[in-house]
Parts: structure tokens; C-alpha cells; sequence
């Protein structure tokens, strides 16, 4: 399965964090899924860092991708016809980042794997 992770989910994994359960924690940890983050993701937390609202031990640029090679976790590019699937998402969700998350996962048959319930009423697959 091909598991696109939220950006906290992402955040969360790298630091070992609890709020991640068993139950996902094996399936992240299973070699026969294939686990991305998207560029949005990265932008997201490069725009937290620097308005100081996402602390993080070293600047983004220095964190993220190693720590994305060591979990095993490949970047996900958006194209276009991510970003144009954003014109068939109802406005259910108003944060342009997770949006964005949505469209890719949806046009790219990616498993979203976030725990916010307001990605959870959109037509797309997702688990927590």
C-alpha cells in the first residue's frame, strides 16, 4: 500500500511520539508499504519554523530529508493534475495545505494517512 503521511503524522514518526498507535505503527513499519510525505508537507514545515510556530532541534533544511531517508520515507512530488484536483474538492476543510494533501492522494491512489477528522469526509482513502 502507498501511504502519503499528514504532516503531523510525518513529524510524530520521526520523533517516536505516542500518539501514534500500535496498530499504525506496524503498518508504517511494514516493508510491504511504501511511505511518502509530499513537498507540501515540507513546505508546511518550513513556513511553521519560520513564523515559530513548529519547534524543531535544527532548521528544517538540515532535518527532514535525513530523517526521511533513515524512517524510509520518499518525497512525493505535486504535479498538475494534483493541484487541479483541488477544484473538485468541496470546501469541507479550509486549510489550503491539507487540501492540497487531499487532491494528491486522491489523484494519485495514495492511502492519506492523517487523524483529522475533516479529511476523513472527503472521498478519499485514508487510515489512522
Amino acid at each position: 500500500m502507498k501511504l502519503l503521511l499528514d504532516t503531523c503524522v510525518l513529524l510524530w514518526m520521526f520523533e517516536g511520539s505516542d500518539r501514534i498507535s500500535p496498530e499504525l505503527q506496524s503498518a508504517l513499519t511494514d516493508l510491504d508499504n511504501e511511505l511518502y510525505f509530499s513537498d507540501v508537507s515540507l513546505l508546511e514545515i518550513v513556513i511553521k519554523y519560520q513564523l515559530g510556530k513548529l519547534p524543531l532541534p535544527r532548521a528544517p533544511s538540515r532535518l527532514i530529508l535525513p530523517l526521511a531517508r533513515k524512517h524510509m520515507v520518499d518525497l512525493w512530488p505535486h504535479d498538475a493534475t494534483s493541484i487541479l484536483g483541488l477544484e473538485a474538492l468541496p470546501l469541507l476543510h479550509r486549510d489550503p495545505f491539507d487540501r492540497l494533501l487531499v487532491a494528491q492522494a486522491r489523484a494519485h491512489a495514495l492511502t492519506l494517512v492523517t487523524p483529522d477528522t475533516k479529511i476523513h469526509q472527503y472521498d478519499v482513502r485514508w487510515r489512522f
